[in-house]
């Protein structure tokens, strides 16, 4: 059974009721889906806003949208839902049937934003550095964005490549880009003119908006075929209406590191955000007076989710662009940061800072992980040094946005765990007829659901090797869903729990067995000699493969120590035959360990 639609406009007006009310109490609230939507996100994940903020612009403004609007897209009728009191867009945006038959305007992402900056518009949206920009503030940048990438001739599903440092301006770029109905395409700004270059001309972006301060830093001009278009030319504000979009429609394209060394572009619909934003603040439990930290890349789809997240409730992010690891904990306690995500590598170095392991950060109340699996030890260190805050053990990759997570209640009970299927999502495990396995029996993890991206960019044949027909599906039924071949090896316990194994072309072949690199990193980090540890193979005539381990010691670590150690814990096939000592440990633009670096760096 299907629950009926509520009208947005009267779930919005309840939630702003709230805030307010919230607000005089000096207390905060959380925002549900079921609040803004009136249904629980498995009857429709998809929800278009209604749009009354465009009756605030001024006459010229306005019609130069309807025209700009009518002029692509042929009228359609009127919304007819019952109670729907959107203004002039459902005149104009032809209507979309939902799974529970009522119509909606355009599913454009960014009209989020515009939504939460009428009930928290003064609120702070993003802190950066000491200054906080308003949601007010970030909807007329926003716009301003659109407005001129508008007057550059980009039109709806041309690509804008962005490369600003993270941060609020990067923000209002995107959902400017969103805005106009073009795709977002994130451009890191650590990397190097090649990468750039590659992203830009392999997306066909049309345009490289950047700023000043980053085409200053190049050793040289870019050769890419996009117009190049600085960030001071954009006016401080704008006004601009949200192009309709539908959520089938491209939004972003997220680069992500490939087998072969050379990104590949993963391309995710309006759709994909909406679904992917309303599970993580689900799950997670986002609220509205949430202090949110940004350590990570917006070009990294956990960085971004970041973003999301606040704008989905009116929370507040808190950007560091700083890696040194105590002014991390020094800017978490200054702004009383609420969430902080992490990666296994920026966890192991929080945990060798004294003011972040002696003393809870009372304000701190939820910490998440992903892009990785966190060592065991970590997971009872970080439980250890900040009891008060829950830990989320996540799995994701980047093809599916978000797959599973542990809930907190579980983590000291597994730790090795990586939990069950976000709402909204299902993941199996098969084994290589395709079958579904057993508790306990390993295979590969494929993920199917509504955050399950449109494949590659310009690459049919890495879209039909990872995003294929479930191959679960009852006999007979249309073969339309696609689904995520993850590519990684799993296993589920009696109670559905999934444990991560290894990616199947890192296994190492070694004496006869089958070794996940993580397994013997495990042991590395429980011998309390190690920082940070990479673990990788070599080839070898009499073995097949040889374990060979990267470390970074612990002050007053001992290299004997560690491979008595390992020789005392591992069996012997899956003894590193080699431990390198290293000062530090290369890792990508996303924080990750960077493996193939890495290995390239110890073979040279």
């Amino acid at each position: 059974m299907i629950a009926p639609v509520t009208p947005f406009s009267s779930a919005l007006a309840v939630s702003r009721s709230r805030h307010q009310a919230a607000s005089s109490r000096g207390s905060g609230f959380q925002i549900s889906w079921r609040d803004l939507f009136g249904v629980p996100r498995s009857c429709v994940h998809i929800i278009a806003i209604s749009t009354a903020y465009r009756a605030a612009r001024p006459d010229d403004s306005r019609a130069r949208s309807e025209r700009r609007v009518s002029h692509r897209h042929d009228p359609g009728p009127a919304c007819a839902s019952p109670g729907h009191n959107c203004l002039d867009l459902c005149s104009i945006v032809k209507p979309v049937r939902t799974n529970a038959g009522t119509t909606r305007p355009s599913a454009n992402f960014s009209q989020l934003v515009f939504e939460t900056a009428s009930f928290a518009g003064a609120k702070p949206a993003i802190v950066e550095r000491g200054r906080e920009w308003s949601y007010d503030w970030l909807v007329g940048r926003a716009q301003a964005f659109a407005q001129t990438l508008d007057a550059a001739g980009i039109r709806p599903g041309d690509r804008v490549a962005i490369l600003l440092p993270r941060g609020a301006e990067s923000a209002a770029a995107f959902f400017g880009t969103l805005a106009l109905g073009a795709v977002a395409v994130f451009v890191d700004d650590t990397l190097r003119e090649r990468q750039v270059e590659h992203i830009a001309n392999h997306s066909g972006a049309r345009v490289l908006l950047a700023s000043e301060d980053l085409l200053a830093r190049q050793s040289r001009s870019f050769d890419i075929a996009a117009q190049l278009l600085e960030l001071g030319s954009v006016p401080a504000q704008g006004s601009f209406a949200p192009f309709p979009r539908i959520e089938h429609d491209i939004a972003q394209i997220i680069y992500t590191s490939g087998s072969t060394g050379l990104p590949k572009g993963v391309t995710l619909s309006h759709g994909n955000l909406w679904s992917g934003a309303e599970a993580v603040v689900e799950y997670v439990g986002v609220r509205t007076e949430d202090r949110i930290g940004s350590l990570l890349p917006f070009s990294f789809d956990y960085g971004l989710n970041q973003l999301f997240c606040c704008v989905a409730t009116g929370a507040t992010l808190i950007v560091e662009r700083s890696p040194i690891p105590q002014r991390i904990v020094d800017t978490v306690r200054r702004e009383e940061v609420t969430i902080l995500p992490g990666v296994p590598p920026l966890w192991l170095q929080l945990l060798t800072v004294s003011s972040f392991t002696s003393s809870p950060l009372p304000r701190l109340r939820k910490l998440t992980n992903t892009g990785g699996r966190l060592p065991v030890e970590a997971v009872r260190q970080l439980r250890g040094c900040q009891p008060q805050a829950e830990l989320f053990l996540m799995y994701g990759l980047t093809e599916a946005f978000r797959s599973t997570y542990l809930p907190p209640e579980r983590v000291d009970r597994k730790p090795e765990s990586t939990g069950q299927a976000i709402p909204g999502a299902e993941v199996i495990v098969v084994d290589e007829e395709l079958r579904r396995c057993k508790p306990g029996d390993v295979g590969e993890l494929i993920h199917r659901g509504p955050t399950v991206a449109l494949g590659y960019w310009n690459d049919p044949e890495a879209t039909a090797r990872v995003f294929r027909p479930n191959p679960l599906r009852p006999d007979g039924s249309p073969n339309a869903e696609r689904v995520v071949f993850s590519g990684d090896l799993v296993f589920a316990d009696a109670e559905g729990d999934l444990f991560f194994v290894g990616r199947r072309d890192t296994m190492i072949k070694t004496l006869g067995h089958r070794v996940s690199p993580d397994e013997v990193a495990d042991v590395l980090y429980a011998s309390g000699e190690v920082v940070e540890a990479i673990v990788s193979a070599e080839p070898d005539e009499l073995r097949g493969s040889c374990i060979v381990a990267q470390v970074v010691l612990v002050e007053d670590g001992d290299l004997a120590r560690l491979e008595a150690f390992c020789a005392a814990e591992l069996p012997r096939y899956m003894q590193p035959s080699r431990i390198d000592v290293r000062p530090s440990l290369p890792r990508t633009s996303s924080g990750k360990f960077d493996i193939r670096a890495a290995t390239r760096d110890d073979r040279t």
